[in-house]
């Protein structure tokens, strides 16, 4: 076996556990089935990892950040702070469309972390880790386009991490395209609904009055 160094080795490891835990859920996915899938000795995951719940807290942080760097590498100012806004929200839906096993990994990862005695620690440390994204984002933004939030910063963080984990869950129960028509036979798709998101978003924000810093 070649040798590697050890933070390549972990790193295959986590890819291969997402793919195995992807596949056979999280609590058919054992180290041994993980050490199979990586094509590597149970040795190496030892020596990389102290136990399964050290690999599930690198696989969320893992799959968190992808999606963390997609949404940061599109928010750059645009023409106005909607489409801003509107392209940072399209980022993030792309990689779910794109991912949408990692990110119903992720749902997956939490009700086990919750059920499982000892791991409800990483249930909270993720959901933590949401808001800290979100909190990177808004740092990002809002003095790129000279704007300050009307809600203290730490409110508006947790109201958008809520707001996209309950859209990605909505899309892995009823799909991109919407699914449910109202009484008028109207369907809602997944661009509507961002799009609405993205006007909701603008009011957390305003033009930054003269002599005051962000909030």
């Amino acid at each position: 076996m070649a040798r590697m160094p050890a933070a390549q080795r972990r790193r295959q490891l986590v890819e291969a556990a997402i793919r195995a835990m992807a596949r056979d859920g999280v609590a058919k996915t054992t180290t041994r089935s993980v050490v199979a899938e990586a094509g590597v000795s149970l040795s190496v995951f030892h020596y990389c990892f102290a136990s399964k719940q050290e690999l599930l807290e690198a696989v969320m942080d893992a799959i968190s950040e992808a999606s963390e760097s997609d949404v940061l590498a599109e928010l750059v100012p645009r023409a106005t702070l909607r489409e801003t806004i509107r392209a940072g929200l399209q980022a993030y839906w792309d990689h779910v469309l794109a991912h949408p096993g990692q990110h119903m990994l992720t749902y997956e990862l939490t009700q086990y972390a919750l059920r499982e005695p000892g791991y409800t620690h990483l249930a909270r440390r993720q959901y933590e880790r949401y808001v800290t994204a979100h909190t990177k984002v808004l740092r990002r933004l809002v003095p790129a386009l000279g704007v300050e939030l009307t809600v203290p910063e730490s409110t508006a963080a947790r109201y958008l991490a809520a707001l996209t984990d309950g859209l990605t869950l909505n899309f892995m129960v009823l799909g991109d395209e919407a699914t449910a028509a109202d009484e008028r036979g109207t369907v809602a798709t997944a661009a509507d609904v961002l799009d609405m998101v993205a006007d909701q978003v603008l009011l957390l924000v305003r033009e930054r009055q003269p002599g005051r810093s962000p909030r």
